[in-house]
């Protein structure tokens, strides 16, 4: 699988993991995120999360979660569809 780098205080994510994690073509990443039809929000891990840093990936239906520690190392990978009434998820 690709790294995921951490410079400058921000992570760098391939398209592939992002493509797999969304179960679209590798083709279709970029245009769909200058359309903003694909977005994403990173959060900084508090209390006994601290030091890990939880990055989702949004796109139609669908939410795709990388928890990564220290700079970059992925601990875990999840899916999850959106609630359709617009609650946010669960975790």
């Amino acid at each position: 699988m690709n790294t995921i780098e951490f410079e400058h205080g921000s992570f760098s994510v391939p398209v592939e993991i992002v493509a797999a994690g969304l179960d679209i073509e590798v083709e279709l990443v970029r245009p769909l995120m200058h359309q903003n039809k694909i977005t994403s929000l990173c959060e900084r891990g508090v209390g006994e999360d601290a030091g890990q840093f939880r990055l989702t990936f949004f796109h139609a239906d669908q939410l795709f979660h990388l928890v990564l520690e220290g700079e970059g190392q992925i601990v875990t990978i999840s899916t999850k569809e959106r609630d359709p009434r617009g609650r946010p998820p669960t975790y």
